[in-house]
């Protein structure tokens, strides 16, 4: 990816990263004395509709399958698909100390989402962007998260106010990229890649959703969206790992769309992903 440096007028003889951080606004937010977090990762995408939050949850639930203390923020604040993944619909409530309590999963996994403070999830969020740029704040300064060794962050797709949130607020350890193999993939990984570098984070790899679908008949692969030489060759560009792919099943996404997310066996999927996390605790 392009130095984040690049095209700023006060890089030449500039060799710190904290003032350079000062420049672009951004000001991690500490963490609270109730959390105790080892590593913070986002999934982001430059578009929706590649199933960014199904990397998210399902990677989650990979992980803490593998016995580490997880949580997801569910920063996807207009769009939250968190709670009914894992079938959540539990209110949150403050403890004694006024932070707020995470939601927890049958198979142990926290999560925070504004789904979890509606009394009705249908109900539209119609927010500017500001109000919703603050409430990603308060998942993070204001929830109890107790100690966990990884914190998914489930990003809104783009790069409009709460990503950038995000970036500037949160001290990510990497992000991992979501996408599917169409041809407009050079553009996606080049908006969300490069506000990544912009911003110092680590781009620990991409996820290529929904890459084929396996034919129930012969078991063949068939790739719905064309193969992915495309998405490969602008990988090879921009010097960023292809991670997993996921190929797209019916039986799996009727597992997720019911609230049974941790009934889904992640064996043979996101195997390089959880790696690439892991690999930094």
């Amino acid at each position: 990816m392009a130095s984040a440096c690049e095209g700023c007028p006060q890089a030449e003889g500039c060799h710190s990263q904290d003032s350079c951080e000062k420049r672009n606004g951004i000001t991690k937010e500490p963490m609270n004395p109730k959390s105790d977090i080892k590593c913070v990762i986002g999934v982001a995408s430059g578009k929706g509709g590649v199933g960014k939050s199904f990397v998210t949850v399902t990677l989650a639930h990979k992980l803490a399958s593998q016995g580490l203390k997880v949580g997801i923020l569910d920063a996807d604040i207009t769009g939250p698909s968190v709670p009914r993944a894992f079938g959540l619909k539990e209110i949150l409530t403050a403890g004694d100390d006024n932070f707020i309590m995470p939601a927890v999963t049958k198979g142990g996994i926290k999560a925070v989402s504004l789904n979890l403070l509606l009394d009705d999830e249908s109900s539209p969020v119609i927010w500017r962007g500001p109000v919703l740029s603050g409430l990603v704040r308060q998942f993070w300064t204001e929830v109890n998260w107790g100690t966990l060794e990884v914190l998914l962050i489930d990003m809104p797709p783009g790069t409009g106010d709460v990503p950038l949130t995000v970036f500037q607020s949160i001290p990510l350890n990497g992000i991992i990229l979501v996408s599917t193999p169409q041809e407009l993939v050079s553009m996606i990984v080049s908006k969300a890649g490069n506000m990544a570098s912009m911003m110092n984070v680590n781009i620990l790899g991409l996820v290529e959703n929904m890459a084929y679908v396996k034919c129930p008949h012969c078991g063949d692969e068939i790739s719905l969206f064309g193969d992915d030489k495309v998405l490969l060759e602008t990988l090879a560009q921009y010097g960023i790992p292809l991670l997993d792919k996921i190929p797209l099943d019916p039986s799996v996404t009727a597992l997720v769309d019911s609230g049974n997310t941790e009934s889904v066996s992640t064996d043979d999927m996101l195997v390089k992903a959880a790696q690439e996390i892991t690999g930094l605790l």
